[in-house]
This record gives structure tokens, sequence and C-alpha cells, in this order.
């Protein structure tokens, strides 16, 4: 079987776009239009490294590739950049956050044998982050929430936003406090449901589920990886409950929430 390169995948990505002999499909995309794909493929790597999926990784990583080879050509067309500066801005911004293992600054340099921590290297690493966000701003980004990616899931987006804010000292010092917090708009969300105001309900919920994240976060835990996991917990579970309502012969109408509620319970003593 012929062994594909790089230069390939370019090559191919251009006859794509070819605006007389390409595929209708990918010429009439634009930027916009490609970034839903983006986010589909993200997550399909994402199912895959879940379900240790790694036959169809390797698939589901060479289609996240096709994206960013999309965008570097549509980059080309509009001679804003092309793959190969993609590829050197990132090569160059590595070795920049890495002076641990590129200690001159070059690509070429070697590390020094002296054993570093994971807590200093998180510390240069933001360190270094800062630095960039200061340079930035002598080209109009000044805020501090400036440069969070809006089309981030809203709990990703949540969980930045905080981590932002804690680097300027606006945070909770412990994850009590957070508890309390929590207390708080749970009163809030209460009031809202009892006043029958969806506006507010749904404004205090997600005040509610923005505390979440941040109690999330003091624990060390990622507030995605969490709820992918409670995901696949109930879709476990679930699936017990229906594989005994299958074997009853009976419909699901017939049986009371009690019942369906007893089959979850035998599903949580079988560790599902």
């Amino acid at each position: 079987m012929q062994k594909y390169t790089i230069e390939d995948l370019l090559y191919l990505m251009g006859r794509l776009r070819d605006p007389e002999l390409g595929c209708p499909w990918d010429v009439k995309q634009d930027f916009a239009s490609i970034v839903p794909h983006t986010l589909e493929e993200a997550y399909e790597v994402a199912d895959a490294i879940a379900r240790e999926d790694w036959e169809h990784l390797n698939d589901e990583l060479g289609d996240l590739l096709f994206q960013v080879i999309f965008y570097a050509q549509m980059g080309s067309e509009k001679e804003r950049f092309d793959f190969s500066t993609i590829v050197s801005n990132l090569v160059e911004k590595l070795v920049r956050r890495h002076p641990h293992v590129f200690p001159d600054g070059s690509l070429q340099s070697d590390r020094s044998e002296t054993p570093i921590s994971e807590e200093e290297i998180k510390r240069n690493w933001e360190a270094i982050k800062l630095q960039e966000r200061n340079a930035k701003e002598t080209r109009g980004i000044s805020r501090v929430l400036d440069d969070v990616p809006r089309a981030l899931p809203g709990l990703s987006r949540a969980v930045k936003l905080q981590k932002r804010a804690a680097q300027v000292g606006f945070d909770w010092n412990e994850a009590e406090a957070v508890l309390d917090k929590m207390e708080e708009e749970l009163a809030e969300l209460r009031e809202a449901i009892a006043a029958g105001d969806k506006e507010a309900i749904a404004d205090e919920m997600g005040d509610m589920i923005f505390a979440q994240v941040n109690l999330a976060r003091h624990l060390g835990v990622n507030p995605e990886d969490a709820v992918r996991g409670t995901n696949q917990k109930f879709e476990r579970r679930f699936n017990h409950v229906e594989d005994r309502v299958l074997a009853s012969g009976r419909p699901w109408n017939q049986f009371t929430l009690q019942e369906l509620d007893s089959f979850w319970d035998e599903a949580k003593e079988k560790g599902l």
C-alpha cells in the first residue's frame, strides 16, 4: 500500500479547492463554514480516546489534521498564511514556552541535566504566557479575558475565564468558600423557580453551573471530563434498565417509575 506524505496531503487540498476542477463542496467553503466540522472532529478524537478505540483514533486524528490543512489552504489563497507559516510559528512558540528543554531558545539546544519539577514548569509556562499577553497589549489587546476563545464549550470556557481571573487575584482562596457561593446561588435559583420567572431561572441556573465549575477547578477536577464520565455512566445504567424492560416483554408505559428505579439500582449494584 502506498504511503502518502504531508506534501501529498497539501497537494490534494489544493486540488480539492481548484475553482475549475476541484470539488464543488470544498470550493464553496470558507473559514466560518468549516468551524462546525472542526469542532465535530475534535470531539470525535476525544470520544475515541475515551473509548480507547485506538484503531479509529488513527482515522479521527487524520480527519482533524485535514481541518488544519483546509484552513491553511484558504489562508494561502487569501495570502494571509500557509501551512509552512503555521508550522514555523508553532515550533517557535513551543521552543519559547519550553526553556527547560531548549535553554538558549533554539531548537537544537540541549536541556540541562538538572531536574525540574512539574510545579516549576507550570509556573514558567504561566509566566511566559503572561509575557505573550503583555506583548499583545501593544497591539491593542489589553483586557485580561480578551483572548479566551468564545467558541470553546461552555464548561471549558468557564474554567479558562476563572483561571485567567485568578491570575490577577480575583479568586476564592479555598473550596469551602465556593461551596458557600453555591449555596447562595441555589437559594437564588429556588426563588426564581418559585416566582416562575423563566428568564431569571435560566440566569440563575447559569450562575449555579458556573459556581460548580469553580468548585471543580478548586478540587482539581476537569468539569468536562467529569460530565463526560457521568454521561457514560448514565448510558451504561440506562442500558441495563432498557435490557430489563425488553426482557419482560412489556412496553415502557406499563412500568412505574419505582419499578424502573429498581432496575437502575440493580445496575448500580452490578457496578455499571
